[in-house]
């Protein structure tokens, strides 16, 4: 064999073993990537079916019942326009309390519920986890807007 042949065959080759790599870095990103989610967009359907997600907002007030077994723990996330059922099974942070920011990532079941893996707190008094903030921005604007079109037909 000559050895330009020689040197194609072992560019193909490279060329190959690179495809390969960024094949399967592509596929692991794609099943480890987590999206964030507003109660507000769950309940439209935006929220992948049978995937896992992040949803954020505040823990509504009154919202937390414990179960007997003492581990499993449900509330509801709202970012003041939707609200959405959260199941939870094992220890909660420190700093989880009622109307206090919250992120909670898991898979919503077929009843609606929301059934966390992970719930994460927020840190201090002046932090919001970034998601929860934007979650609680949104239905504030969603809100505003309610308000300003019930209003106009108030009106009319």
């Amino acid at each position: 064999m000559k050895t330009r042949h020689k040197r194609m065959i072992l560019i193909a080759a490279g060329l190959a073993t690179l495809g390969l790599a960024a094949w399967l870095v592509l596929s692991a990103f794609q099943k480890n990537m987590v999206f964030f989610f507003t109660p507000t967009q769950v309940f439209s359907g935006e929220a992948p079916k049978g995937r896992s997600f992040r949803i954020g907002g505040m823990v509504e007030a009154g919202s937390i019942k414990r179960q007997a077994d003492g581990v499993t723990v449900s509330f509801v996330v709202t970012d003041m326009a939707q609200k959405i059922p959260v199941t939870y099974k094992g220890i909660l942070p420190d700093l989880f309390k009622e109307e206090k920011g919250v992120v909670a990532q898991g898979k919503l079941g077929e009843d609606g519920k929301f059934v966390a893996e992970e719930v994460l707190a927020k840190h201090d008094e002046n932090y919001m986890p970034p998601e929860a903030a934007y979650a609680l921005e949104k239905g504030n604007e969603a809100n505003q807007q309610s308000a300003a079109e019930l209003a106009k037909k108030v009106k009319q």
